[in-house]
């Protein structure tokens, strides 16, 4: 089962921060969320398997500022 660990206001900081959670060895996948016809611009759902959700939030909590 994957959690939503994330919304990001757009894809880039979307992929930004998958990058970050990828190179410590966690699955991603994103998932934009909204009005389709906003493209890039939409929110996106950062998504990890239900078992590695607390330490991706512990990883996005020293990289985003809250």
């Amino acid at each position: 089962m994957w959690t939503v660990v994330y919304i990001a206001p757009n894809r880039t900081i979307a992929e930004m921060l998958k990058e970050i959670l990828a190179s410590e060895g966690l699955l991603v996948m994103l998932r934009s969320t909204g009005i389709p016809h906003f493209g890039d611009g939409g929110a996106v759902e950062i998504l990890v398997p239900e078992s590695e959700a607390e330490e991706a939030y512990e990883i996005l909590s020293s990289t985003v500022p809250v």
